[in-house]
């Protein structure tokens, strides 16, 4: 005798059918919101882009005037209401990011998604703790929200580049730190034996301060040689850092200049529904990265 009634396998296709349409309406309306958020290339996504720039600038700036104390005085209840504001708007933004795309985490670890979550939560920490010490420390929780600048770098068009001249310069640029560092360390040695204690040279580690300072700035003035062959050593070391500080730069330059001078791939917005992946190929159809369709 069949446990289930004889209709049973017509309830199942409805119920198959019923689904199906179900998942197309939430995938609809999850493709309309991936495509405001996530798109720069229609309308809605440009203005959702604008906004958002606007936005964490005026977030940064209120950090700012919140660190002032002359102007939070007076305009406290003010700029807290604004902020709130702001972290309200961020807060949508960054769930809609998530229900958005068929794998959240791709986005909630990514660097960005990292941004997002510590830039957004000090508001709320400051009202899940309680004791008023506890609060005291917490303030410092509020400037991690100036990290929401970092997502301005997602707006530059040079960004990729710069990114991709640094990562090909990674090599040079860390043969070169460990060459300053052998330098500062043997001529930090000097003039500790040189100066000595009564000059502020109390220490080689002290000393090796002194010397990095000199060679990217002209020192601070707290430790100055005394003696005429220390200040003909501070002398080659400050004529020194201004060849230092050119290396890198140079360096970076070149990389840079070959990246925009290779042949360009154009690239678009499209950003992959499924893995968060961007910089396609125009005309791409699969995602490079998951191979889902875009």
């Amino acid at each position: 005798m069949p446990i289930f009634p004889k209709d049973y396998k017509f309830g199942k296709r409805k119920l198959k059918i019923f689904l199906l349409k179900e998942s197309k309406k939430h995938s609809g309306w999850r493709n309309a919101l991936h495509e405001v958020i996530y798109e720069a290339d229609t309308p809605l996504g440009k203005l959702f882009d604008v906004v958002l720039v606007a936005l964490i600038v005026v977030s940064v700036i209120l950090v700012m005037l919140e660190s002032v104390k002359e102007v939070d005085e007076v305009y406290h209840q003010v700029l807290f209401n604004l902020e709130w504001i702001v972290t309200i708007f961020f807060s949508f933004e960054y769930v809609a990011r998530i229900i958005s795309i068929k794998k959240p985490w791709k986005y909630i670890f990514s660097f960005y998604g990292i941004i997002d979550f510590i830039s957004t939560i000090p508001l709320y920490l400051s009202y899940l703790f309680a004791g008023s010490q506890v609060l005291l420390a917490l303030q410092a929780f509020r400037l991690l929200r100036v990290f929401r600048i970092l997502k301005l770098a997602k707006f530059l068009g040079e960004a990729s580049q710069l990114r991709s001249a640094l990562k090909a310069s990674r090599t040079k640029i860390t043969v070169f730190i460990y060459v300053v560092i052998v330098l500062s360390i043997i001529m930090g040695t000097i003039m500790y034996l040189v100066e000595g204690d009564e000059a502020g040279f109390t220490s080689i580690p002290r000393s090796i301060y002194w010397t990095i300072v000199t060679l990217t700035t002209v020192g601070y003035g707290d430790i100055a040689p005394q003696t005429n062959l220390g200040q003909f050593l501070a002398t080659l070391i400050m004529i020194l850092g201004y060849g230092i500080i050119a290396v890198p730069t140079g360096i970076v330059t070149v990389e840079f200049s070959r990246q925009k001078g290779a042949p360009k791939i154009h690239t678009n917005t499209q950003v992959c529904p499924s893995c968060s992946a961007e910089d396609h190929r125009d005309g791409a159809k699969y995602c490079y990265d998951c191979g889902d369709l875009l």
